[in-house]
Protein backbone atom coordinates (compact mmCIF):
# COMPACT_ATOMS: atom_id res chain seq x y z
CA UNK A 1 0.00 0.00 0.00
CA UNK A 2 1.08 3.60 -0.73
CA UNK A 3 2.09 5.58 2.02
CA UNK A 4 1.00 9.40 2.29
CA UNK A 5 3.14 12.07 2.04
CA UNK A 6 2.87 12.68 5.53
CA UNK A 7 3.97 9.49 6.49
CA UNK A 8 6.78 9.79 4.29
CA UNK A 9 8.18 13.17 5.35
CA UNK A 10 7.60 11.51 8.63
CA UNK A 11 10.02 8.73 7.79
CA UNK A 12 12.57 11.21 6.57
CA UNK A 13 12.43 12.93 9.82
CA UNK A 14 10.02 16.10 9.34
CA UNK A 15 7.13 15.80 11.41
CA UNK A 16 4.44 18.29 9.96
CA UNK A 17 1.56 18.02 12.71
CA UNK A 18 4.71 19.15 14.76
CA UNK A 19 4.88 22.15 12.30
CA UNK A 20 1.35 22.44 13.44
CA UNK A 21 1.31 22.26 17.07
CA UNK A 22 3.88 24.22 17.64
CA UNK A 23 2.36 27.41 15.65
CA UNK A 24 -0.84 26.75 17.81
CA UNK A 25 1.39 26.81 21.17
CA UNK A 26 3.18 30.61 19.89
CA UNK A 27 0.20 32.53 18.91
CA UNK A 28 -0.91 33.74 22.46
CA UNK A 29 2.67 34.61 22.85
CA UNK A 30 2.98 36.47 19.43
CA UNK A 31 -0.45 38.17 20.41
CA UNK A 32 0.68 39.94 22.97
CA UNK A 33 3.53 41.62 21.05
CA UNK A 34 0.92 43.04 18.94
CA UNK A 35 1.17 47.32 18.14
CA UNK A 36 -0.96 49.70 15.78
CA UNK A 37 0.55 48.90 12.25
CA UNK A 38 0.37 45.34 12.85
CA UNK A 39 -2.00 43.96 9.60
CA UNK A 40 -3.36 40.53 10.06
CA UNK A 41 -1.48 37.50 12.32
CA UNK A 42 0.56 35.02 11.72
CA UNK A 43 0.21 32.18 9.05
CA UNK A 44 0.38 34.31 6.10
CA UNK A 45 3.15 34.79 3.54
CA UNK A 46 4.83 37.58 4.67
CA UNK A 47 4.30 39.92 7.82
CA UNK A 48 2.84 43.22 6.94
CA UNK A 49 2.69 46.62 8.77
CA UNK A 50 1.00 49.61 8.05
CA UNK A 51 2.98 53.32 8.77
CA UNK A 52 1.52 56.22 9.53
CA UNK A 53 2.85 58.89 7.03
CA UNK A 54 2.02 61.51 8.74
CA UNK A 55 4.17 61.03 12.02
CA UNK A 56 7.34 61.72 9.78
CA UNK A 57 8.56 64.05 7.81
CA UNK A 58 11.12 62.13 6.01
CA UNK A 59 10.98 58.60 7.24
CA UNK A 60 14.16 56.34 6.66
CA UNK A 61 13.77 52.30 7.36
CA UNK A 62 16.43 51.23 9.35
CA UNK A 63 17.29 47.01 9.79
CA UNK A 64 19.45 44.84 11.78
CA UNK A 65 20.19 41.04 11.90
CA UNK A 66 21.98 38.71 14.05
CA UNK A 67 22.12 35.49 15.82
CA UNK A 68 23.22 34.17 19.39
CA UNK A 69 25.94 32.34 18.89
CA UNK A 70 27.52 29.63 20.98
CA UNK A 71 25.58 31.22 24.05
CA UNK A 72 22.91 28.76 22.62
CA UNK A 73 25.16 25.82 24.10
CA UNK A 74 24.60 27.23 27.39
CA UNK A 75 20.72 27.06 26.56
CA UNK A 76 21.08 22.87 25.56
CA UNK A 77 23.23 21.98 29.00
CA UNK A 78 20.56 23.31 31.20
CA UNK A 79 17.53 22.50 29.08
CA UNK A 80 15.92 26.30 29.41
CA UNK A 81 14.96 28.09 26.54
CA UNK A 82 12.70 30.69 27.71
CA UNK A 83 15.36 33.71 27.59
CA UNK A 84 17.38 32.95 24.86
CA UNK A 85 15.04 34.32 22.41
CA UNK A 86 15.23 37.89 24.32
CA UNK A 87 18.83 37.75 23.27
CA UNK A 88 18.23 37.38 19.34
CA UNK A 89 15.60 40.00 19.75
CA UNK A 90 18.17 42.52 22.13
CA UNK A 91 21.23 41.96 19.31
CA UNK A 92 19.29 43.01 16.37
CA UNK A 93 17.19 46.29 17.89
CA UNK A 94 19.97 47.34 20.11
CA UNK A 95 21.80 47.94 17.49
CA UNK A 96 18.83 49.32 14.94
CA UNK A 97 18.28 51.63 18.31
CA UNK A 98 21.61 52.93 18.14
CA UNK A 99 21.02 55.05 14.77
CA UNK A 100 18.19 57.04 16.62
CA UNK A 101 15.62 54.57 15.30
CA UNK A 102 12.61 52.52 16.49
CA UNK A 103 12.08 49.30 15.71
CA UNK A 104 8.98 48.60 14.46
CA UNK A 105 9.02 44.87 14.04
CA UNK A 106 10.64 41.87 14.13
CA UNK A 107 11.07 38.14 12.62
CA UNK A 108 12.66 35.14 13.63
CA UNK A 109 14.13 31.70 12.16
CA UNK A 110 14.84 28.42 14.12
CA UNK A 111 16.43 26.17 12.41
CA UNK A 112 15.74 22.44 14.70
CA UNK A 113 16.79 19.14 14.24
CA UNK A 114 13.47 17.68 15.31
CA UNK A 115 10.94 20.14 16.07
CA UNK A 116 9.36 19.55 20.25
CA UNK A 117 6.61 21.93 19.83
CA UNK A 118 6.92 22.90 23.87
CA UNK A 119 10.50 23.81 23.14
CA UNK A 120 9.42 25.92 19.95
CA UNK A 121 6.94 27.65 22.32
CA UNK A 122 9.48 28.34 25.23
CA UNK A 123 11.70 29.79 22.23
CA UNK A 124 9.12 32.15 21.00
CA UNK A 125 8.15 33.08 23.94
CA UNK A 126 11.55 34.16 24.75
CA UNK A 127 11.39 36.19 21.40
CA UNK A 128 7.70 37.88 22.07
CA UNK A 129 9.25 39.01 25.65
CA UNK A 130 12.19 40.53 24.24
CA UNK A 131 9.50 42.27 21.56
CA UNK A 132 7.65 43.98 24.54
CA UNK A 133 10.28 44.99 26.12
CA UNK A 134 11.49 46.88 22.76
CA UNK A 135 8.07 47.90 21.71
CA UNK A 136 8.02 46.18 18.56
CA UNK A 137 6.03 43.77 17.04
CA UNK A 138 7.12 40.05 15.95
CA UNK A 139 5.34 39.72 12.72
CA UNK A 140 6.28 36.61 11.70
CA UNK A 141 9.18 33.40 11.73
CA UNK A 142 9.79 30.25 10.36
CA UNK A 143 10.68 26.83 12.31
CA UNK A 144 12.60 24.58 10.22
CA UNK A 145 13.38 21.00 10.72
CA UNK A 146 16.52 20.05 9.22
CA UNK A 147 17.19 16.10 10.60
CA UNK A 148 20.28 14.76 9.75
CA UNK A 149 22.05 18.10 9.49
CA UNK A 150 21.69 19.01 13.54
CA UNK A 151 21.20 16.79 16.42
CA UNK A 152 17.88 16.11 17.31
CA UNK A 153 18.25 18.45 20.75
CA UNK A 154 19.59 21.49 18.94
CA UNK A 155 18.58 24.53 17.44
CA UNK A 156 20.24 27.82 16.03
CA UNK A 157 18.08 31.05 16.44
CA UNK A 158 18.56 33.93 14.19
CA UNK A 159 16.63 37.42 14.04
CA UNK A 160 15.87 40.49 11.99
CA UNK A 161 13.96 43.80 12.71
CA UNK A 162 13.53 47.20 10.76
CA UNK A 163 12.88 50.07 12.70
CA UNK A 164 12.06 53.83 11.74
CA UNK A 165 13.16 57.21 12.41
CA UNK A 166 13.30 60.48 10.80
CA UNK A 167 16.15 61.36 8.18
CA UNK A 168 16.90 64.32 10.00
CA UNK A 169 17.38 63.16 13.82
CA UNK A 170 19.08 60.08 13.29
CA UNK A 171 21.83 59.54 15.17
CA UNK A 172 24.69 59.41 12.30
CA UNK A 173 28.08 60.54 14.33
CA UNK A 174 28.16 63.79 12.07
CA UNK A 175 27.36 66.02 15.36
CA UNK A 176 30.39 64.61 16.83
CA UNK A 177 33.02 66.56 18.41
CA UNK A 178 35.81 67.58 20.91
CA UNK A 179 34.67 67.87 24.51
CA UNK A 180 31.76 65.62 23.88
CA UNK A 181 31.27 63.82 26.79
CA UNK A 182 30.58 59.61 26.58
CA UNK A 183 28.10 58.22 28.94
CA UNK A 184 28.27 54.58 29.82
CA UNK A 185 25.12 52.31 30.01
CA UNK A 186 25.61 49.08 32.33
CA UNK A 187 25.01 45.52 30.94
CA UNK A 188 23.43 43.08 32.69
CA UNK A 189 26.29 40.31 32.04
CA UNK A 190 28.10 38.73 29.14
CA UNK A 191 25.28 39.75 26.89
CA UNK A 192 25.56 37.11 23.43
CA UNK A 193 28.99 37.63 22.90
CA UNK A 194 32.41 35.71 23.74
CA UNK A 195 30.84 32.59 24.79
CA UNK A 196 33.13 30.42 22.21
CA UNK A 197 36.27 31.82 25.23
CA UNK A 198 33.55 31.35 27.88
CA UNK A 199 32.95 27.54 27.09
CA UNK A 200 36.67 26.75 26.43
CA UNK A 201 38.27 28.75 29.75
CA UNK A 202 35.82 27.74 32.54
CA UNK A 203 35.44 24.06 30.81
CA UNK A 204 31.69 24.28 30.15
CA UNK A 205 29.90 21.14 31.69
CA UNK A 206 27.01 19.76 32.52
CA UNK A 207 28.11 19.51 36.27
CA UNK A 208 29.92 23.03 36.51
CA UNK A 209 26.99 24.39 35.01
CA UNK A 210 24.96 24.30 38.18
CA UNK A 211 27.79 25.02 41.01
CA UNK A 212 26.94 27.93 43.09
CA UNK A 213 29.38 30.57 42.21
CA UNK A 214 29.56 33.16 45.77
CA UNK A 215 31.01 36.10 44.20
CA UNK A 216 27.82 35.83 41.73
CA UNK A 217 25.02 35.27 44.23
CA UNK A 218 23.78 32.23 41.84
CA UNK A 219 24.48 29.47 39.97
CA UNK A 220 27.42 29.79 36.89
CA UNK A 221 24.51 28.57 34.76
CA UNK A 222 22.42 31.40 35.50
CA UNK A 223 24.90 34.33 35.15
CA UNK A 224 26.31 33.05 31.73
CA UNK A 225 22.32 32.70 30.53
CA UNK A 226 21.80 36.40 31.62
CA UNK A 227 19.69 37.45 28.63
CA UNK A 228 21.22 40.51 26.70
CA UNK A 229 20.04 43.76 28.23
CA UNK A 230 17.48 45.74 25.68
CA UNK A 231 18.32 49.45 25.54
CA UNK A 232 15.31 50.82 23.24
CA UNK A 233 12.97 52.08 25.30
CA UNK A 234 15.46 54.18 27.28
CA UNK A 235 17.43 55.73 24.66
CA UNK A 236 14.22 56.60 22.76
CA UNK A 237 13.31 58.42 26.03
CA UNK A 238 17.21 60.13 25.81
CA UNK A 239 17.21 60.90 22.56
CA UNK A 240 13.32 62.59 22.41
CA UNK A 241 14.93 64.74 25.18
CA UNK A 242 18.70 65.09 24.48
CA UNK A 243 20.71 65.48 21.11
CA UNK A 244 22.80 62.09 21.03
CA UNK A 245 25.73 62.65 18.59
CA UNK A 246 26.49 58.75 18.50
CA UNK A 247 26.30 55.26 19.93
CA UNK A 248 28.17 52.57 20.71
CA UNK A 249 26.75 49.02 21.06
CA UNK A 250 29.41 46.97 22.85
CA UNK A 251 29.23 43.70 21.47
CA UNK A 252 31.60 41.00 19.56
CA UNK A 253 34.64 42.72 19.42
CA UNK A 254 34.19 44.80 22.77
CA UNK A 255 35.68 48.44 23.20
CA UNK A 256 38.03 48.33 20.75
CA UNK A 257 36.14 47.53 17.98
CA UNK A 258 33.01 48.73 18.38
CA UNK A 259 33.46 52.33 20.09
CA UNK A 260 35.70 53.40 16.65
CA UNK A 261 32.72 52.48 14.46
CA UNK A 262 30.82 55.66 16.03
CA UNK A 263 33.62 58.00 15.67
CA UNK A 264 34.83 60.14 12.48
CA UNK A 265 38.26 60.49 11.33
CA UNK A 266 39.74 62.70 13.16
CA UNK A 267 38.27 61.81 17.04
CA UNK A 268 39.52 59.57 19.56
CA UNK A 269 37.17 57.99 22.54
CA UNK A 270 38.97 58.34 25.29
CA UNK A 271 37.02 55.93 28.49
CA UNK A 272 38.43 55.58 31.93
CA UNK A 273 38.13 51.97 32.94
CA UNK A 274 38.06 52.62 36.27
CA UNK A 275 34.86 55.07 35.80
CA UNK A 276 33.05 51.70 33.43
CA UNK A 277 30.41 49.37 35.00
CA UNK A 278 31.89 46.08 36.16
CA UNK A 279 30.72 42.50 36.33
CA UNK A 280 32.26 39.91 38.72
CA UNK A 281 31.83 37.41 35.95
CA UNK A 282 34.61 38.80 33.99
CA UNK A 283 37.12 38.87 36.96
CA UNK A 284 36.21 35.22 37.23
CA UNK A 285 36.77 34.32 33.23
CA UNK A 286 39.78 36.40 32.83
CA UNK A 287 41.59 34.82 35.89
CA UNK A 288 40.47 31.25 34.80
CA UNK A 289 41.71 31.68 31.05
CA UNK A 290 44.80 34.20 32.48
CA UNK A 291 43.31 36.10 29.31
CA UNK A 292 45.40 39.67 29.37
CA UNK A 293 43.48 42.83 29.94
CA UNK A 294 43.21 43.90 26.63
CA UNK A 295 41.75 40.55 24.92
CA UNK A 296 39.10 40.99 27.35
CA UNK A 297 38.22 44.37 26.22
CA UNK A 298 38.50 43.18 22.98
CA UNK A 299 36.14 40.55 23.16
CA UNK A 300 33.50 41.45 26.17
CA UNK A 301 31.39 44.53 27.21
CA UNK A 302 33.14 44.25 30.58
CA UNK A 303 30.06 45.47 32.41
CA UNK A 304 29.24 48.12 29.97
CA UNK A 305 26.41 47.83 27.12
CA UNK A 306 27.00 50.86 25.93
CA UNK A 307 28.61 54.52 24.60
CA UNK A 308 26.79 57.51 24.56
CA UNK A 309 28.37 60.65 23.03
CA UNK A 310 26.70 63.93 23.97
CA UNK A 311 27.68 67.37 24.10
CA UNK A 312 29.48 68.36 27.27
CA UNK A 313 26.23 70.58 29.14
CA UNK A 314 24.08 67.88 27.87
CA UNK A 315 25.87 64.93 29.79
CA UNK A 316 24.24 65.25 33.20
CA UNK A 317 20.84 65.71 32.23
CA UNK A 318 21.41 62.60 29.81
CA UNK A 319 22.64 60.64 32.77
CA UNK A 320 19.78 61.62 34.99
CA UNK A 321 17.22 60.58 32.29
CA UNK A 322 19.25 56.95 31.69
CA UNK A 323 18.96 56.38 35.22
CA UNK A 324 15.06 57.88 35.50
CA UNK A 325 14.66 55.40 32.88
CA UNK A 326 15.70 51.88 34.67
CA UNK A 327 19.16 52.06 33.23
CA UNK A 328 22.74 52.64 35.86
CA UNK A 329 24.28 55.36 33.51
CA UNK A 330 27.40 57.15 34.48
CA UNK A 331 30.47 59.47 32.53
CA UNK A 332 33.19 57.37 31.72
CA UNK A 333 35.44 59.61 29.42
CA UNK A 334 35.14 62.18 27.03
CA UNK A 335 36.00 62.85 22.56
CA UNK A 336 39.36 64.03 21.43
CA UNK A 337 41.15 64.73 18.59
CA UNK A 338 43.39 62.00 17.17
CA UNK A 339 43.29 58.97 14.71
CA UNK A 340 43.99 56.27 17.14
CA UNK A 341 39.93 55.49 17.59
CA UNK A 342 39.51 54.09 21.77
CA UNK A 343 42.03 54.72 23.92
CA UNK A 344 41.30 52.89 26.99
CA UNK A 345 43.24 54.56 30.72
Amino acid sequence: MEKSFSESYAAAGVDVTAGYKSVELIKSHVKKTEIPGVIGGIGGFGGMFEIAANQYKNPVLVSGTDGVGTKLKLAFLMDKHDTIGIDCVAMCVNDVACSGAKPLFFLDYIACGKNYPEKIEQIVKGVADGCVQAGCALVGGETAEHPGLMPDNEYDLAGFTVGIGDKDRLVSGNELAVGDALIGVASSGVHSNGFSLIRKVLDINEKNIETYVAELGKTLGEELLTPTKIYVKSLLRLMDKVNVNAISHITGGGFYENVPRMLKDGFTAVIEKEKCFKKPVFDIIKKAGNIPERDMFNTFNMGTGLVIAVSAENADAAVKILNGAGESAAIIGEIKAGETGVELC
